[in-house]
């Protein structure tokens, strides 16, 4: 039983990822400090949660205090079980939705990386890459192809959100006839926690094939023995700001780390690929994909293009 209640601690303890956890405790510090400023019980009542959101909407966006509440009912449901229907209570909604049609402001996004992008950024490095420009490279145009996440090349700033769970290995590499392959881990958005196998094609331009197999050569002779798949010349995997600060030598801040992921969406639209591969190919759930596309206006006009030229006799 000594061992059981153990075990039962650790899977509560990793219900939610580390990083959500992370920011649901800065949410609950948030409610409570707004409570002793005011003098308020901390009981998530409706007409706290619904001043609470007055107040701090002041301060932040409204959409962030959204989200805020979701951390607070998660962090507190244990201590106060009518926390979540107090969440979804008239009061709470019709306040929420009044601070965002009076402080909200609309969401900037950023720009998709282009194909011409990447040639760019190719051939600056060029003839002769170090290994760190040989990682770059090959990160950007395999993130760009196989629409993938920052965070899913990197690792966090923060180092007690590292997780090993998470980082591609060496070893989930495979050669096909036409293409390369790796195993993409499981991550908090892939709710069967099965993770995806990722291809590289021959013949793109600028060839990511060939960016690969040329890093993947440099790194295996320097650290033949480590198991990740992305490591930098001093041995560590790349992090966040290291990936952004390269990028920016290149692009202005408009260009970010979901521009990889969003240029290859907007590539495959222009190209024709019905909208439901692509959201396959993206790993993109139904909701978040179709939110994606209303709200990103690049693939929004790539995909109309798209559909326009499939439709015209001969094609």
């Amino acid at each position: 039983m000594e061992r059981l209640n153990a075990e039962l601690t650790i899977n509560l303890g990793m219900a939610i990822d580390r990083s959500t956890h992370d920011s649901y405790s800065s949410a609950l510090n948030s409610y409570l400090t707004f409570c002793r400023l005011h003098n308020l019980d901390i009981d998530p009542t409706p007409r706290n949660l619904a001043l609470y959101i007055t107040f701090q909407s002041t301060f932040i966006n409204p959409k962030s205090v959204d989200s805020y509440l979701s951390g607070i009912a998660n962090q507190l449901e244990s201590h106060f079980p009518g926390v979540r229907a107090a969440r979804k209570s008239m009061l709470v909604s019709h306040a929420l939705q009044g601070a965002k049609r009076r402080y909200g402001v609309p969401t900037t996004w950023k720009l998709p990386l282009t194909r011409d992008n990447l040639i760019t950024v190719f051939n600056a490095y060029q003839p002769h890459p170090s290994h760190d420009d040989l990682l770059f490279i090959a990160q950007s145009l395999t993130g760009f192809d196989c629409l993938m996440r920052l965070g899913e090349l990197t690792w966090p700033d923060s180092t007690h959100l590292h997780d090993y769970r998470k980082v591609t290995m060496r070893h989930s590499v495979e050669w096909l006839p036409d293409a390369a392959s790796f195993w993409l881990p499981g991550h908090k958005a892939d709710h069967f926690f099965e993770g995806n196998r990722l291809i590289i094609w021959k013949g793109s331009s600028p060839d990511t094939y060939t960016s690969f197999t040329s890093y993947l050569a440099s790194r295996d002779s320097l650290f033949c023995a480590r198991p990740g798949l992305w490591l930098r010349m001093d041995g560590s995997i790349p992090t966040r700001t290291w990936f952004i600060k390269r990028l920016h030598t290149f692009f202005p801040s408009a260009i970010a780390g979901q521009s990889m992921r969003a240029g290859g969406a907007t590539a495959l639209a222009e190209a024709g690929v019905a909208p439901n591969l692509i959201q396959t190919a993206g790993r993109w759930t139904s909701e978040t994909f179709n939110h994606y596309v209303r709200k990103n206006v690049f693939l929004f006009e790539a995909l109309l293009i798209g559909k326009s030229s499939l439709s015209q006799p001969g094609i």
